[in-house]
């Protein structure tokens, strides 16, 4: 026993049999909507048309859908002024084109005992790009690294 949905059909509960006949009159198919209700429910459609458009309407949410996309900038805990201000201007131009930017200081070797050098050095970066972005995440060591992420302002 199944219940039958569809157009130019009679809806209603019936024979699994009779449903399999109303579909071949109709030359279409008949497909199980939702197998967890009681009893079944199943449609008689043309499946292939059925099947096209949910790919159809799946491409669509899929193109509508943002990408987030993370730009990596990686920096030391020594860092040039200079070096410091050319990683800045390639952020401000990540974040105008509406990408993340994660900002790492990588810590080589003993350079690890800098670490509070290195929060600061991060801490300035996001101060410098505050008409930019806003912070997501502060500054957080893990591993040899620590990593801060800002996200674009709308």
């Amino acid at each position: 026993m199944i219940r039958l949905v569809g157009d130019n059909v009679e809806q209603g509960i019936c024979n699994t049999k009779d449903a399999l006949e109303q579909a071949k009159k109709l030359e279409l198919d008949l497909v199980e909507i939702s197998e967890n209700a009681s009893p079944p429910v199943c449609k008689i459609i043309d499946y292939k048309k059925f099947l096209y458009e949910n790919k159809k309407k799946q491409k669509e949410l899929k193109a509508k859908s943002a990408k987030i996309i993370v730009k990596e900038i990686r920096l030391g805990p020594n860092i040039d002024e200079h070096d410091f201000n050319f990683k800045l201007k390639h952020a401000i131009k990540f974040l105008q084109d509406g990408a993340k930017v994660k900002v790492d200081v990588f810590f080589k070797g003993r350079s690890i005992v800098y670490k509070d050098q290195g929060e600061i050095v991060l801490l300035r970066f996001a101060q410098e790009l505050i008409e930019y972005g806003k912070v997501e995440r502060l500054p957080k060591l893990e591993g040899k690294r620590m990593i801060m992420i800002i996200a674009p302002k709308k």
